[in-house]
């Protein structure tokens, strides 16, 4: 079974696109479009986009189908003449407003006529939990009371889930320990930032949750916005820590109290980090990395580094000049 967490409200044809959005092409022919996404899940009839700040090469583009790049005047060079482009004088904000033409949550009315809730053998639902339908529960799960499972989701077996957390739009492996009062799965912090009204865009990612995780209490979990939120196998996160929309942590990895990670990082396998750290967004954290407490990271780190401080430099480097400073 495959999860479904938004409806698709495809597919919209092109001069609709480009009337909601103030673009201009040179394609006048009216095609439809089924759905807006990433680049990297380019399929058939799908539109998606390219901001100044990415490198068009950096992605697999299948020429043999039919799509559409939103892009703006400057990153239209970036991209083949052979591929269908509209041209907008702000992506994000065409971004914003199309995520939410194609897709919106679906009603309570909607949920109502989902399957009910498939749980496991041996599970114990407490009688404060509740489990919308669509949902479906391993075996040897416990769920305590006032935790609430939104529709679609999948808990693997032998999982917990402790009071008051909400999970929404999320897939969670087996043997994963959840704290109390943590919100998982919910939209991201993203929108375009407009004068009089902010637009904000419709995330359709998931949180992905590996096997023999373990998240503390107050812990949030930003859903992707056009991709997934994705917790590596066996990493642990402490109580307090914040997720951002679109970030990949990699195995065995260890984020004690306060951490926050910005949308779109990716962070490697291994990687351990001290209480207070923050870690800028679109960064690339390398393997076994180990980041000192109350370090500000805004920068790529290679596998292997040691860093402290604010910015996060290499650790030896860090101590020299404070000794240097402070004696």
């Amino acid at each position: 079974m495959k999860p479904s967490f938004f409806k698709n409200l495809g597919p919209h044809d092109l001069l609709t696109i480009k009337s909601k959005i103030n673009g201009t092409t040179d394609n006048n022919k009216n095609v439809e479009f089924t759905s807006l996404v990433g680049l990297t899940s380019l399929e058939n009839n799908t539109i998606s986009f390219l901001y100044d700040n990415q490198e068009l090469k950096n992605y697999e583009i299948d020429n043999t189908i039919n799509y559409v790049i939103i892009c703006s005047e400057q990153s239209s060079k970036k991209i083949k003449k052979n591929i269908q482009k509209i041209i907008v004088k702000d992506v994000h904000l065409a971004v914003s407003i199309l995520s939410n033409l194609f897709y919106r949550d679906y009603s309570q009315e909607e949920i109502n006529t989902f399957p009910k809730p498939v749980i496991g053998k041996n599970s114990i639902i407490q009688d404060k939990a509740t489990i919308e339908n669509g949902s479906i529960i391993g075996s040897n799960v416990k769920i305590c009371d006032g935790a609430v499972i939104k529709s679609g989701c999948m808990i693997g077996n032998n999982s917990f889930i402790d009071c008051n957390t909400v999970i929404s739009n999320s897939i969670i492996g087996e043997d994963v320990m959840i704290g109390r009062n943590c919100s998982i799965g919910q939209p991201g912090f993203g929108f375009s930032i407009q004068k009089s009204n902010n637009e904000n865009i419709y995330h359709m990612g998931r949180v992905i949750i590996q096997s023999r995780v373990r998240i503390g209490s107050n812990c949030t979990l930003d859903r992707g916005s056009f991709g997934d939120t994705v917790i590596g196998e066996n990493t642990y996160l402490d109580n307090l820590c914040h997720i951002a929309h679109n970030v990949s942590i990699g195995n065995n990895c260890v984020f004690t109290g306060m951490n926050g990670i910005a949308g779109s990082t990716t962070v490697g396998n291994g990687v351990l980090s001290g209480g207070q750290v923050g870690i800028a967004g679109h960064l690339k954290i390398g393997n076994n990395v180990q980041i000192a407490a109350k370090s500000g990271v805004i920068n790529d780190i290679d596998d292997n580094a040691s860093v402290m401080g604010n910015p996060a430099v290499n650790k030896y480097r860090y101590i020299k000049q404070f000794k240097k400073t402070y004696g």
